[in-house]
């Protein structure tokens, strides 16, 4: 089996409110592949696809129910510091929640938290450990010493 992820899709209430705040409020480019009950957002090697909440659960057969912490997080990473406070406020302003704010983390870097309109949560960090390629594709340290996580 190869190693990828190709679609992460996340169960919304209401899919025009959703819309709008991942396209007009974050500026996500749609894919021309979305259809009148999903949207794709094309991320890099994968993409992001918003679909009506009870139709995906009925999709898995699992029941709709449930709310709180689902055990997952988005991860958006910067470039920069700065960029994170931006992203931040770029998500309040289009209709999410900071969850925690934009601070120091234990790790070296830079993180806050949103929730999306939806409650989904988007951990957005700066990690002065982890580089960005020229497309935004998240290049991970090669394991070397001076590359290690935490590695100062």
């Amino acid at each position: 089996m190869d190693q990828r992820i190709s679609i992460i899709t996340l169960g919304v209430a209401d899919l025009k409110k959703a819309r709008k705040f991942y396209v007009d409020g974050l500026g996500f480019k749609p894919s021309p592949a979305s259809q009148e009950g999903i949207v794709f957002i094309p991320m890099g090697c994968m993409a992001l696809a918003l679909f009506n909440h009870d139709a995906l659960a009925e999709d898995a057969t699992v029941p709709p129910g449930g709310g709180g912490f689902r055990g997952v997080t988005l991860a958006y990473n910067t470039r920069t510091k700065e960029e994170v406070d931006q992203i931040m406020k770029l998500a309040v302003k289009a209709g999410g929640r900071a969850m925690r704010p934009a601070a120091e983390a234990n790790w070296g870097g830079y993180a806050g938290y949103f929730a999306d309109p939806d409650g989904h949560l988007w951990e957005v960090a700066w990690n002065p450990s982890f580089q960005l390629g020229k497309n935004g594709e998240l290049l991970l340290p090669d394991g070397s010493p001076k590359t290690r996580l935490g590695a100062g």
